[in-house]
């Protein structure tokens, strides 16, 4: 099969609002070991070595509101992280208020145009993020360290083992926690203000 053909399956899938690991599961059902994958540069390929799962997530002040894992194989691109925030916007109770705001840092895929386009046409305020600064990033500072920190030293059967133990992981992430870690990101920002910007 063509892989102009699996490209058209996958813009399908988005459109669907497939989950990248549901169209995945699909192009491999439908063309086995011919199946395409995406490559971390994003580039399109027959073959290739599968690489461990990403993980993306949103919390707030009180625990993890939607988290994801990017399947194998794939890339978080614009496309990607779009339809994420779109399966994010199904989380009624905590859209329907706006009176809150999005902080992701300044990858690619957070400021490409469809992104900023989608968060305007649905009032998402968003705060701007220096660049290179993860130190700024809840996410880099608190989140992705402690869920590092409980699965360091496991060993996995598979990437379905991981998934289940960081999902548990998420889960059980206090609601202190979140709470101790919005108030460094706002001591961490101050001080970023008061040595201007350095």
């Amino acid at each position: 099969m063509s892989s102009l053909e699996q490209r058209t399956n996958i813009k399908f899938c988005v459109l669907l609002e497939k989950s990248p690991s549901e169209t995945l599961e699909m192009l491999k059902k439908a063309y086995g070991n011919d199946a395409m994958n995406i490559t971390k540069e994003g580039k399109i390929s027959l073959r290739q070595k599968p690489r461990e799962s990403d993980v993306g997530g949103f919390f707030d002040y009180d625990s993890v509101i939607h988290h994801e894992f990017i399947p194998e194989g794939y890339t978080a691109n614009n496309e990607l992280y779009l339809v994420i925030l779109k399966r994010l916007r199904k989380r009624p109770e905590k859209w329907v208020t706006n009176d809150w705001f999005l902080l992701h840092d300044n990858a690619p895929p957070h400021c490409a145009l469809i992104v900023k386009k989608y968060l305007a046409r649905h009032n998402v305020t968003t705060l701007e993020h220096p660049p290179y600064s993860p130190g700024l990033a809840p996410a880099y500072f608190y989140l992705f360290p402690r869920l590092k920190m409980k699965l360091k030293g496991h060993r996995f059967v598979d990437s379905k083992e991981v998934i289940e133990n960081a999902t548990k992981q998420l889960k059980d992430l206090s609601k202190n926690g979140f709470q101790e870690c919005f108030e460094q990101s706002y001591e961490r920002w101050k001080k970023c203000v008061v040595a201007g910007g350095k």
